[in-house]
């Protein structure tokens, strides 16, 4: 009964957020060059890493080119639902319409992460799931059940872990209103997860895996792909999704004793 709940209240969400950017069809278009250019791009820098090395910390640029892909995928998601409304927690404080996204008889959490989305988004996922099958050709990997489900659960949990750090760093507007700068922080951090962990040196392997947890983001997700994933690191992955989002949750009910309503 609650998940139907839920389900037709983000139903409307989506019938909104979809009806207010069709108003503007030549978005669209542009929008889809703009995701085909960005794509590109990555991938021709990409290929000047590999220029004069044909494999770089154990990955071939055939390899590499499914982190990418994982990468336009997360970065699609992150786009079509975490910035337009993360970054709106800034506003609700700010003007004081937090307090009426508490008083409406539905979670608030789940109220601010999903209300809007960007259409737009849809591009970068679909562009990335098409880079996906191509490295399945050039690659030659073979599809089956296993191979699926476990990728399938690799990306969601990159989707939690990825969900819970831009929803920590909202968070933290309860008590520092300007966080603009820390987002931009998160983003240069991510843009690290379009290359492999294993080219950098063992330092910033250990960093983008404790601090910021590029490795659980793009890397193992990717090796997975090519069925080269370790078990206890598919399920180190798990275990970390699960302590990100329900941190995520518990850091967002404490935050919530600590703001003070617009009429207080």
């Amino acid at each position: 009964m609650i998940l139907r709940k839920y389900l037709k209240v983000y139903k409307k969400f989506l019938h909104t957020s979809l009806a207010s950017e069709l108003e503007y069809k030549t978005n669209i278009l542009i929008d889809l060059i703009t995701a085909i250019l960005s794509l590109l791009g990555s991938i021709f820098l990409l290929s000047i890493f590999f220029q004069n090395n044909s494999i770089i910390g154990g990955w071939k640029f055939e390899q590499a080119l499914i982190i990418q892909g994982i990468y336009t995928i997360l970065n699609g998601i992150t786009n079509t639902w975490f910035n337009p409304n993360l970054t709106e927690i800034v506003k609700h404080i700010r003007e004081g319409t937090l307090d009426f996204v508490l008083l409406k008889p539905i979670d608030s959490q789940f109220y601010i992460s999903f209300k809007k989305i960007t259409p737009s988004g849809f591009l970068e996922i679909i562009l990335g799931f098409c880079l996906l099958f191509y490295c399945i050709k050039i690659n030659q990997i073979s599809l089956n059940l296993s191979f699926l489900s476990l990728f399938l659960i690799t990306i969601i949990c990159a989707i939690c872990i990825l969900y819970s750090l831009w929803f920590f760093i909202s968070t933290t507007t309860v008590w520092f209103v300007k966080t603009w700068n820390a987002t931009e922080v998160l983003r240069s951090f991510l843009y690290i997860g379009r290359f492999p962990l294993n080219s950098f040196s063992f330092s910033l392997r250990i960093f983008f895996s404790i601090f910021i947890p590029i490795a659980f983001i793009t890397t193992i997700p990717s090796e997975v792909f090519l069925g080269t994933s370790q078990s206890w690191k598919i399920l180190l992955e798990v275990f970390v999704s699960v302590v990100f989002l329900t941190s995520s949750r518990k850091f967002w009910l404490f935050a919530l004793k600590f703001y003070s309503s617009a009429s207080s």
